[in-house]
């Protein structure tokens, strides 16, 4: 078993956030000992982990419960949980599309910066060189 410290530690967040999430019920699984402190046991573990991962990847809370809930209902609820799964996929990869199209602008700044630094005398017009290096 577990104890919520080391069940934070392995799952990189603090022991108040675990507290947050048993309040908002997405631990109904977690027991409790003899002096009503949390215990975790090895697939609750995992089970946090797989929370913090949802969280990390922009699921909201409200969302996760959601998810949990279903868990908790049993394997009835496998293609409900699915269908939630391929959704927050469709969502993650949305994201990693805005990221990378928020990284094409800073190298392109990083880029105009280094043409400039390396070549002053050239002027500074940082949209035209934007402009004349943007990727479609």
């Amino acid at each position: 078993m577990y104890t919520i410290n080391e069940v934070a530690t392995a799952c990189n967040v603090s022991a108040h956030t675990i507290r947050f999430y048993d309040k908002e019920g997405l631990l109904p699984f977690v027991t409790r000992n003899s002096t009503r402190n949390r215990q975790f046991s090895e697939a609750d573990l995992e089970m946090m982990k797989l929370i913090c991962c949802l969280k990390n990847s922009g699921m909201q809370v409200k969302e996760i419960k959601q998810y949990i809930d279903l868990c908790m209902q049993g394997e009835e609820t496998a293609q409900a949980r699915r269908e939630l799964m391929v959704d927050h996929r469709k969502a993650i990869l949305k994201q990693i599309d805005d990221y990378k199209k928020n990284l094409n602008i800073v190298d392109l700044k990083i880029a105009f910066y280094d043409s400039y630094l390396a070549a002053p005398q050239a002027g500074y017009d940082p949209i035209k060189f934007m402009m004349d290096n943007k990727k479609s």
